[in-house]
């Protein structure tokens, strides 16, 4: 998979608000490994106000338990960088919001922090609509920092279009 520039990232930000506005849709985002970025696509993006709810930037733990409602079990047992946790990140994203859609993102996006099991590159990210079931999805991205996290994003952006029928 290649690197997406920002021309790649701003045209998904872009075609994902208009569905989210044809949808009349509110997005929430609940971002670790990303630290936000999905949510500055998307406010980067004119007229995003009409169909962005809110960002969550839940990197620790203790964030992640505060702000998401992850439980604390789900982090000892899973880790942070896992399928449980995700699917916790997407589902108190919409507790905590007023959004109608969220995308949760948890990864090792490196250089450092990667193990044999979870490797530098090693994403997980979840789609849920309020009242739906959540949908999870494991990547396994490849390059440096900035290339794991562009990817991240732009594969968050990808999947909202599928949850949204496009």
């Amino acid at each position: 998979m290649t690197t997406p520039t920002d021309v790649e990232l701003d045209s998904l930000a872009q075609a994902t608000g208009a569905r989210l506005l044809a949808e009349r849709q509110m997005l929430v985002t609940a971002e670790s490994c990303t630290g936000g970025w999905i949510a500055k696509a998307v406010t980067d993006v004119a007229g995003s106000s009409g169909w962005f709810d809110c960002g969550l930037a839940a990197y620790s733990y203790e964030a992640k338990q505060g702000l998401l409602g992850v439980q604390p079990q789900t982090l000892e047992i899973h880790g942070a960088v896992s399928r449980e946790t995700v699917v916790e990140m997407v589902s108190g994203a919409l507790v905590h919001s007023g959004a109608t859609i969220a995308v949760a993102v948890t990864g090792i996006a490196g250089p450092g922090g990667g193990t044999e099991d979870k490797p530098v590159g090693t994403v997980w990210i979840a789609w849920k609509r309020r009242g739906g079931y959540p949908r999870a999805e494991l990547f396994l991205f490849e390059g440096n920092r900035d290339a794991v996290r562009r990817q991240t994003v732009a594969a968050a952006l990808r999947g909202l279009e599928r949850q949204l029928g496009g």
